[in-house]
């Protein structure tokens, strides 16, 4: 038993101990060159690369290739689900499961059911926009590798940054660190996940 035990010991894999490369990020001193450096980034090939400011840049989202959300459809969507849940709802009960004759009107008086109707409509379409937007987010996300970059706590102050991913199809570590110190930033550095 104790040779068994050994044997497999010996077959177990070696854990590495070696920080994974997340990407490198490039830090900024303004906003007007972290924005060119975006465009040249797209435009050099780049896919997955992300900006961090600490405050809203206009021409960002397109200097990132960012496409926009389907949220809205999401949320479209679901309220119009709710419209239909709650109306389908009122219906079935007035005609088949408690139908009462209240003043002589008819069982199927849907002016009457056009408050609930609303009513469902905004509660699908509210918890729609609140869970699709943690989902779209990522959220709780209580950790990001870019982080551990050096001088990122700056990121929410006066820093720019821009971070290039390794999972980038067109990242090479010794020409992505070239082309990110052609942008002329203040630092260049690796970040670890």
């Amino acid at each position: 038993m104790l040779k068994r035990n050994a044997m497999r010991a010996k077959e177990a894999p070696k854990v590495s101990t070696e920080p994974v490369l997340y990407g490198l990020i490039a830090e900024f001193d303004n906003a007007e060159a972290l924005l060119a450096a975006a465009e040249k980034t797209r435009d050099a090939g780049y896919k997955k690369f992300e900006a961090y400011t600490p405050i809203p840049i206009h021409g960002l989202d397109e200097a990132v290739g960012y496409r926009g959300t389907r949220l809205p459809w999401v949320i479209f969507g679901a309220g119009l689900l709710g419209a239909a849940g709650m109306f389908a709802l009122q219906t079935w009960i007035n005609l088949v499961e408690y139908p009462m004759n209240i003043g002589g009107r008819p069982l199927f008086s849907w002016p009457a059911f056009i408050p609930a109707t609303f009513e469902g409509m905004v509660l699908l379409s509210a918890f729609a926009a609140v869970f699709g937007l943690i989902a779209a987010c990522g959220l709780p996300r209580p950790y990001h590798p870019v982080f551990n970059a050096p001088n990122f706590e700056r990121a929410s102050v006066d820093r720019f940054f821009l971070c290039i991913e390794a999972a980038d199809p067109k990242f090479e570590l010794k020409r992505t660190r070239q082309f990110l110190e052609s942008l002329e930033p203040l630092a260049v550095s690796p970040v670890d996940n």
